[in-house]
């Protein structure tokens, strides 16, 4: 599952789904999207809704570019909570998108093509 912040602009939610969607479309695994906060479904529902479906695993994406309270504290807080709820299901928090190493060459391609426009 890949866990996004959630916001009231529906179009953010929205795509954060189609870029979770083309994600899943790669890789040979059930990709899902959740939010924190403001959208549906929540982090916690997504991961009871895939330990129902009888996942043996549940891997949390969080998809946060820079470190604070929600990848410190409330991230960590839920996986422990559904790590409790779910004990024959391996839940596990991953790293932040933002901590990505590739992400400066992200940064870099578009600063070059934008460069090269000019």
């Amino acid at each position: 599952m890949v866990a996004a912040h959630g916001s009231r602009a529906e179009g953010a939610n929205v795509a954060h789904c189609e870029v979770v969607d083309a994600l899943g479309a790669s890789v040979a695994h059930r990709v899902t999207p959740a939010f924190l906060e403001l959208a549906e479904p929540s982090i916690p529902d997504a991961i009871d809704a895939a330990a129902a479906s009888g996942a043996a695993a549940v891997l949390v994406l969080p998809y946060f570019l820079h470190p604070g309270r929600h990848l410190s504290d409330d991230l960590p807080a839920i996986v422990s909570e559904a790590s409790a709820r779910h004990p024959r299901t391996s839940i596990r928090l991953l790293g932040s998108f933002g901590a990505e190493p590739g992400l400066g060459e992200v940064l870099v391609s578009q600063v070059r093509r934008v460069v090269g426009d000019l």
